[in-house]
C-alpha cells in the first residue's frame, strides 16, 4: 500500500523547468532607448531585453537581497521594478520630476528615490511599490525643494543623503516606515553633488562642487557634528572647466586608504581613513569621472570625462602609479568588476558595445552588442552596504 502510494505522489509530480541562480546577473542599461539588457557574467553573455523603463539617460539599479529583482531609476522620476528571471517589468511608477537614483534598505523591504524635482525623498515598499512615506528637503534659494544627491542605504535602515543647494546631509532612520525620523547636519559644505558610505557603513563622505572638499558623517556617532576634511586641496592651481561630474559611489576603498576624483583635476587623491589627510596624489590622464577598486583592493580603474573619455588607466595600490592605460571604445561611461574581481565590463557609449577585460592580463575577453550602454550593475551589489 506504501509503495502504491509512493507511486502516486510520483506520478503526480511535474518535470521541472529549467533552473538558474541569480548570482552572476546583472543590468546594462541601454540609455537612449528606455532599456536594459540582462546580462550573465559566468559565460559574459546577453540573456535578454527589456524595454518600457523611461528616461534611462541618467540611471542606476539596485537589488532585492535574492538577487532576482532589480530596481531601476530612471531621469524621469521612474522607479521600475524588473524580473531577471522572467525578463519582465513587474511594477511601475512615474514618481517624482527628475530624478538620479536611489537606495534599497539594509533588510531589503524598502526602495527610496532621491528626487531633483520635486526634491526630497519618497519611501516604497519593495515588494508592491506602494508609496510608504515621503521626506520633503529643505528649499533652496530659489524657494523650491533642494536637489537630493548622493543617497545611500546605511545600517539599521538608514538613508542618508546631501541636499545640494541648502549645503545640508539628512539621515532618514526608516525603522518605522511610515514614520521617518530625520537627523539634519548644517552647514556641511557648498552644494554637495555625490557621496558614498564605506563598505563598513560607518562613514559618509560628500563631494562639495562649491568649494575644495569634502563633507565627513560618522554613521556610527551621529550626535557628533559633521568634520570638513581635504579643505583646499586645490589651492594654489588654477581651477580647469568641468566637463563631468565625478562619481563618488564609486570611490575607491583599498585597505586602509580612499582613492578620490580631484574634481576638476588630472589627479586622484590618496586619503588615509585613518586621519582622513591626504597622503599623496596620483597624476592621471585626465578629469577622473569613476575611480574604482578591484575587490580585493589591489588595482584602483579609473576612467575620464572629456576630451579623454576613451581612456582608462589602471593604478597600482602599492606602488601608488599607474601600471596600465587602456583604450577600450568612445565615450567609456561605466565599469563594474565581476564580484570577486578577475574581470572588469566597460561601457563604451559611442560605439554601442560593452567590453569585458581580465585585471590580471589586461586581455580583452568578451564583447557585447549594446546600444548606447551606460551604468552596468551586477547583482553582488545587493550584498554591499552603500550601493
Amino acid at each position: 500500500m506504501l509503495a502504491l502510494f509512493a507511486a502516486g505522489l510520483l506520478g503526480c509530480a511535474t518535470t521541472p523547468g529549467p533552473v538558474r541562480g541569480t548570482g552572476d546577473l546583472g543590468v546594462v542599461i541601454e540609455r537612449a532607448t528606455g532599456s536594459i539588457q540582462i546580462v550573465e557574467n559566468t559565460r559574459r553573455s546577453s540573456l535578454a531585453r527589456v524595454a518600457g523603463l523611461g528616461d534611462l539617460s541618467h540611471a542606476a539599479a539596485v537589488y532585492s537581497r535574492d538577487e532576482r529583482y532589480a530596481f531601476v531609476f530612471g531621469r524621469d522620476g521612474g522607479l521600475t521594478k524588473v524580473d531577471l528571471l522572467e525578463a519582465r517589468v513587474v511594477a511601475r511608477t512615474v514618481q517624482g520630476g527628475n530624478s538620479i537614483g536611489g537606495a534599497i534598505s539594509q533588510d531589503g523591504r524598502l526602495v527610496a528615490v532621491a528626487n531633483y524635482e520635486p526634491g526630497g525623498i519618497k519611501i516604497f515598499d519593495a515588494g508592491t511599490l506602494a508609496l510608504l512615506s515621503e521626506v520633503p528637503s529643505t528649499p533652496g534659494p530659489d524657494g523650491k525643494g533642494a536637489k537630493v544627491v548622493g543617497i545611500a542605504d546605511a545600517p539599521g535602515n538608514r538613508f542618508v543623503f546631501s541636499l545640494f543647494e541648502a549645503g545640508e546631509i539628512w539621515i532618514a532612520d526608516l525603522s518605522e516606515p511610515r514614520l521617518p525620523r530625520i537627523t539634519r547636519f548644517r552647514g556641511i559644505g557648498s552644494q554637495p553633488y555625490d557621496a558614498l558610505v564605506t563598505p563598513d557603513g560607518r562613514w559618509y563622505i560628500a563631494g562639495l562642487f562649491g568649494e575644495d572638499g569634502l563633507a565627513l558623517i560618522d554613521l556610527w556617532h551621529p550626535e557628533r557634528p559633521a568634520r570638513r576634511i581635504l579643505s583646499g586641496y586645490g589651492r594654489g592651481q588654477e581651477a580647469l572647466p568641468v566637463y563631468k561630474m565625478p562619481h563618488l559611489e564609486g570611490w575607491a576603498i583599498a585597505g586602509r586608504y580612499a582613492y578620490l576624483p580631484a574634481i576638476g583635476r588630472h589627479e586622484v587623491l590618496v586619503v588615509d581613513t585613518d586621519s582622513w589627510r591626504e597622503i599623496a596624489r596620483i597624476s592621471v590622464a585626465g578629469q577622473p569621472v569613476f575611480v574604482m577598486a578591484r575587490p580585493d583592493g589591489r588595482q584602483v580603474w579609473v576612467n575620464f570625462a572629456l576630451p579623454h573619455n576613451d581612456v582608462v588607466q589602471v593604478i597600482d595600490t602599492q606602488t601608488q602609479a599607474v601600471h596600465k592605460t587602456l583604450h577600450p571604445g568612445k565615450a567609456v561611461l561605466h565599469l563594474e568588476f565581476t564580484p570577486r574581481g578577475e574581470a572588469v565590463w566597460i561601457s563604451a557609449r559611442d560605439d554601442d558595445r560593452v567590453l569585458v577585460y581580465d585585471t590580471a592580463s589586461f586581455a580583452q575577453l568578451a564583447t557585447l552588442a549594446v546600444e548606447k550602454p551606460s551604468g552596468i550593475f551586477f547583482t553582488a551589489r545587493a550584498f554591499r552596504i552603500g550601493l
